[in-house]
């Protein structure tokens, strides 16, 4: 009895029948029910079991008769049995509803009491617990495990009736739908009416009996509200009219009907003609301006009414009256004026001296009126005239769609770290090859090794001179330093790395013996290799002033330039034999800066006018970029290869593709002053400038792998922060090698370090 008490109550259906056995089927499904809910439901049973022994056991020591109560125990169980069958009738059609799809249900779901007995709360909340609610008990009512897709879907297909179920999520389980819940379901998206019984166009049934009617239903007056205009109809017409008038509502446009022409019409009548020119008519010559005068009403007595007079007044004041017949005194020059208009220049006189006449009848004939007829025939005669097309073409849309720059992000923006220790112009900078350490040079004859990061200097040379460049060594593991000072060239050991990297790094600036570079007949050696005590390093002397050094991305040869001399002024060193050797070229033009391919063997040498690309193995020369620029100063080549930038001292940046043209594919006229350097960034499409006019200039240039679509150029962001410091502003500008950072050296003696964020 007990364990029937705590099963969940269910309505008993209309068609149920006390007195009629229940099914097969029905047994079985509710023994079981009872059987999966009596392991749970032990406790409860053996306390209720002890509950009542407890009790009969009290009455007993009082002395009660266990007698009189016999009746009532016997009405109590025949009433718990009617429940009994009652609620095992009422589950057992549960269960044969939901179970057997075949048979159908008159009972609808508001009948059926919910098996999860949450109310509002929302489900997500139970979604990280073991449970989706708790049943009428207050018991936790467990989540069934999901099938796995695989085998949701071999279910559904072998099915034939997986159409018909439906996932009741909150009582976590699947409802068959019957046939007459999914005929409901069919009217229903049909907006028709869910029963068969309810007709939805009654026969109309008069229930006023109109026999011996006299009357009619009601002899109230009609009200006054039929007979005054309708308010809200007023407000409705008002907003109608207001939306017709904004455009807001339109109507459809009357078709045009072909207007009716002459059909034997002369063409002689038609402004414009078919095989002739267009004819343009003649201007008309412009009206003589009106002066007013107040004294000509009082002079030949004309009375003027008040609008009159106020529009004369008007007219009078915004024309001036210097120009009238009859103008005031202060308004007519003396003889002086008129003879000191003499000595004027013709285009410098009036073009009108005033006169006083005392009527109109005085005035005499304009004396230039014959020239100026003459003059206009002429201009009408021999001046031609052609009709001109304007074209109305909008001025944006002629510009380039650009993207939006927050779609090409990231790219430098704000000033994140400044780095202070000069005590002059920073000249040069280069970042090591892992990002971490970044070194400077300037005009105070000092290179400082700084930590990216911190803005904390690491290491500082006295080189005496002022440094004109400064590049580390390409390969990670080789923390050498090459310093251009005046005409030498410097190695330096930066004292990085681990014990076996600092061995190799001595290995390589090991210089046994003074040596000169490898040239034929009696000139002297241009380049001398020796050995630097003072900075335990190499110095490499050469004839004129080293301007730039630039390393292969092997990092065993570099390449330096001095513009000043003879055209062969580019020489390549190599660092582990110690040796230098000019290039088998000869240079059209001064060099101002030389680049290595940033994968082939190719070379490049850019100088005032042009950029001559040489291949090394077959040493030949493969091509020469004609700049237009007066004066080029800086190059950079693209990661690819096939694209390099040239910057000017004109303030222009050439874009060229090698693949399209020998001329620049684009050409930005960006600052006002000499460009000082341009580089490109290594993993991000991203390039920029800087210039004496104290700003750097970030660009997004993509190159695409379609060899059809040309590389995309967009400006995004011009740097400022610099001072202007004896007309020089910012000197030399690099991107960080994995970040999308900018370092600037400036004249003022700053490094900055723009990011991203």
């Amino acid at each position: 009895m007990v364990e029937l008490d705590n099963q969940k109550e269910a309505p008993i259906p209309s068609d149920y029948n006390e007195d009629s056995d229940d099914s097969d089927s029905t047994q079985h499904s509710d023994e079981s029910d009872f059987e999966d809910s009596s392991a749970d439901k032990d406790g409860d049973s053996s306390s209720g079991s002890s509950d009542s022994d407890s009790d009969s056991k009290s009455e007993l020591e009082d002395g009660s008769p266990a007698q009189d109560n016999s009746g009532d125990s016997e009405d109590a169980e025949s009433q718990d049995e009617d429940d009994v069958k009652s609620e095992g009738g009422s589950e057992g059609s549960d269960i044969h509803q939901e179970g057997v799809g075949g048979d159908e249900s008159d009972s609808s779901e508001d009948e059926v009491a919910p098996r999860n007995t949450i109310g509002e709360v929302p489900l997500k909340w139970y979604e990280d617990e073991p449970h989706i609610g708790y049943d009428i008990k207050g018991k936790k009512i467990k989540k069934k495990e999901k099938e796995d897709k695989l085998g949701s879907f071999l279910a559904n297909v072998d099915d034939s009736k997986n159409w018909r179920k439906i996932y009741d999520e909150y009582n976590d389980e699947v409802v068959e739908l019957t046939k007459d819940e999914i005929k409901i379901v069919r009217k229903l998206m049909k907006n028709q009416a869910p029963h068969t019984d309810f007709d939805p166009y009654p026969t109309y049934v008069d229930w006023f009996k109109w026999d011996g009617a006299k009357h009619p239903l009601s002899n109230a007056p009609e009200p006054k509200r039929r007979f005054i205009p309708s308010k809200w109809e007023a407000k409705k017409v008002v907003q109608y009219v207001r939306a017709i008038r904004n455009g807001s509502i339109t109507f459809d446009k009357p078709k045009e009907e072909d207007d009716a022409y002459l059909l034997w019409e002369d063409d002689s009548g038609l402004t414009e003609k078919a095989n002739h020119l267009a004819y343009v008519p003649a201007p008309k010559q412009k009206l003589p301006g009106i002066k007013w005068d107040l004294n000509f009403g009082v002079q030949y007595n004309i009375s003027f009414s008040f609008e009159v007079l106020l529009v004369l007044i008007i007219s009078f004041c915004l024309s001036g009256h210097d120009e009238s017949y009859n103008p005031p005194l202060e308004y007519i020059p003396t003889q002086e004026e008129i003879n000191s208009y003499q000595l004027m220049y013709e285009e410098d006189r009036p073009k009108f001296i005033p006169k006083r006449f005392t009527s109109m009848r005085s005035i005499p004939a304009y004396e230039n009126a014959m020239k100026e007829s003459f003059e206009r025939c002429l201009d009408l005669y021999l001046c031609p005239r052609v009709r001109r097309k304007r074209l109305n073409i909008d001025p944006e849309s002629l510009k380039p769609k650009l993207p939006n720059k927050k779609e090409l992000k990231p790219y430098p923006i704000t000033c994140y770290i400044e780095y202070k220790g000069h005590e002059g112009a920073v000249t040069s900078i280069s970042v090591e090859a892992s990002g971490q350490w970044m070194a400077s040079g300037s005009s105070d004859g000092t290179v400082r090794v700084w930590e990216v990061e911190t803005g904390r200097c690491l290491r500082r040379w006295e080189i005496g001179e002022a440094v004109n460049c400064v590049t580390w060594n390409p390969l990670p593991d080789i923390h050498i330093l090459a310093v251009s000072v005046g005409q030498d060239v410097l190695l330096l050991n930066t004292g990085l790395g681990d014990e076996e990297e600092q061995q190799r790094i001595k290995e390589l600036l090991l210089v046994d013996s003074p040596k000169a570079s490898e040239e034929t007949g009696k000139k002297a050696p241009s380049v001398s290799w020796l050995k630097d005590d003072k900075h335990d390093g190499i110095r490499l002397r050469h004839l004129k002033t080293v301007t730039s050094v630039e390393w292969h991305r092997k990092g065993d040869y570099f390449s330096t330039v001095m513009p000043a001399g003879e055209s062969r002024s580019v020489l390549i060193h190599q660092l582990s034999k110690k040796l230098s050797q000019k290039l088998p070229f000869k240079l059209h033009g001064l060099a101002v800066r030389s680049t290595f391919h940033p994968s082939r063997s190719i070379f490049f040498i850019c100088t005032k006018k042009t950029v001559r690309v040489y291949d090394l193995l077959k040493r030949k020369l493969i091509k020469t970029l004609y700049t237009g620029l007066k004066e080029a100063s800086s190059i950079a080549v693209h990661p690819g290869g096939d694209n390099l930038i040239v910057g000017s001292k004109e303030g222009k940046l050439c874009w060229f593709d090698m693949d399209l043209s020998a001329k620049p594919y684009k050409t930005l006229k960006c600052h006002p002053k000499d460009i000082n350097n341009v580089v490109f960034h290594r993993s991000y499409p991203l390039f920029a400038s800087c210039s004496d006019d104290s700003t750097a200039y970030v660009f997004h240039g993509m190159v695409y792998s379609d060899l059809n679509q040309n590389p995309l150029i967009v400006p995004l962001e011009i740097l400022r922060g610099h001072a202007n410091s004896n007309g020089r502003g910012i000197l030399d500008c690099k991107f960080h090698p994995r970040q999308p950072w900018l370092f600037t050296a400036g004249a003022d003696q700053l490094i900055k370090l723009y990011c991203h964020y």
